[in-house]
């Protein structure tokens, strides 16, 4: 489960529940690398009574889609490219379920009101306004961010609206703008290639202009944000009447001692999640479990940089990210622009998967995970990585032909 927070008054929300994270809705058989991902694979021969919505074909599908049934072509590849965790509740948390299933309450297996759980939204508007500081606000809790995330496009931007992503982007936020029809209307803003934190200068600029956007999506912490930036960016966009949707999928996922920043108002929407945390071991057990899992993790990450090292230092230009969140960017050598075909080199030939820099709209990069597998696992691939990369390195781009 995942939540957002509106402020009161915002109005009434169209629920159009959309999955787009393993599944696309209409995928069709992706058949090649588009020049961003894969697409749908339509037949000319298909009536036109016959076809999904121009909104539809013209929608990315999901990249993790295409990395699964390239991994599926070849038996024993691990993957870094997903972003999910590899741990589950304890076993308390899950007894606690299974005995509410078990209870024959009717209200387990019922429609619930359409905004969650009375006492769940009672309960997480307490931890919104104890921990982040988020005042009178209201909780709405949504079956995945993705969803919440959608409904905030149904419910607020028409096809036309302008909307601000910074690259990389989160590929399923420009998916929910292209199957609702905004796909033209999207404004790309770059980041600090080194930190790989958002142009608040370039923001500033876009902004000001005589046809500022109607919204802006800012990512925090996938890289983490200080309070002066998040603060600087809401500021911005309440002078400018736009709104800012602030994505906190990974709050909690921080390290060396880093701190995750909040910002409230009437122009702003947090988006916050369960999934990667597990809601019920979180619930259950104050978070200290979930904490626990999260400190492991220094270790998948250290491996990660390390295997990444033979296209440079974290921070030094090359490689970024790690500051929150659970995944590291990486600029692959001159010639590889062609990132999916890097990407489906190392799976053929080195038995690893990473996500190709052009799913988020940065061609010539790769992105690889660091949570989705246990530590000895993921030491295995990032060893894998390591010797592809090396190759790569050492042999150029015509390696991978």
């Amino acid at each position: 489960m995942n939540i957002h927070a509106l402020r009161s008054g915002v109005g009434a929300w169209r629920s159009a529940p959309i999955r787009c994270d393993d599944v696309p809705l209409l995928r069709g058989e992706a058949t090649r690398w588009s020049s961003s991902v894969f697409r749908l694979n339509t037949s000319p021969s298909a009536s036109v009574h016959t076809q999904a919505s121009k909104r539809v074909l013209a929608t990315d599908a999901p990249c993790i889609v295409a990395t699964k049934k390239l991994m599926a072509g070849s038996p024993g590849a691990m993957s870094l490219a997903q972003g999910i965790v590899h741990w589950g509740p304890p076993q308390g948390a899950l007894k606690v379920a299974s005995d509410l299933l078990l209870s024959g309450d009717p209200s387990i297996s019922s429609y619930g009101p359409a905004e969650g759980n009375p006492l769940l939204r009672a309960a997480l508007k307490a931890k919104v306004e104890e921990r982040n500081g988020l005042q009178n606000y209201s909780i709405m809790v949504t079956a995945g961010a993705n969803q919440a995330f959608t409904n905030i496009v149904l419910g607020l931007m028409d096809e036309s609206d302008k909307v601000v992503l910074f690259k990389p982007y989160y590929f399923n936020h420009l998916m929910a703008f292209q199957m609702c029809g905004g796909a033209d209307s999207v404004v790309f803003g770059d980041c600090d290639p080194t930190t790989l934190h958002p142009d608040l200068d370039w923001l500033q600029s876009v902004l000001s202009s005589p046809q500022p956007p109607k919204m802006v999506v800012i990512v925090n912490p996938c890289v983490l944000l200080s309070k002066e930036e998040v603060q600087r960016a809401s500021d911005m966009c309440a002078a400018a009447g736009a709104w800012l949707i602030l994505d906190n999928t990974y709050e909690d996922f921080l390290y060396e001692g880093r701190e995750h920043f909040c910002v409230g108002g009437p122009h702003v929407i947090n988006v916050f999640s369960f999934s990667k945390l597990m809601a019920l071991a979180a619930l259950e057990q104050g978070g200290f479990y979930v904490k626990e899992q999260i400190a492991a993790l220094e270790g998948n990450r250290a491996a990660l940089v390390d295997a990444l090292s033979p296209l440079g230092t974290l921070g030094g230009g090359s490689v970024a990210g790690g500051e929150g969140a659970i995944y590291l960017w990486a600029r692959l050598p001159p010639g590889c622009e062609d990132d999916q075909s890097v990407v489906t080199w190392l799976v053929k030939k080195h038995g690893v998967c990473v996500i190709p820099g052009s799913a988020c709209g940065v061609p010539g990069h790769i992105r690889a995970a660091y949570a989705n597998l246990k530590p000895e696992m993921c030491n295995q691939a990032a060893a894998r990585l390591k010797m592809g990369l090396e190759e790569l390195v050492a042999k150029g781009p015509a390696v991978i032909s």
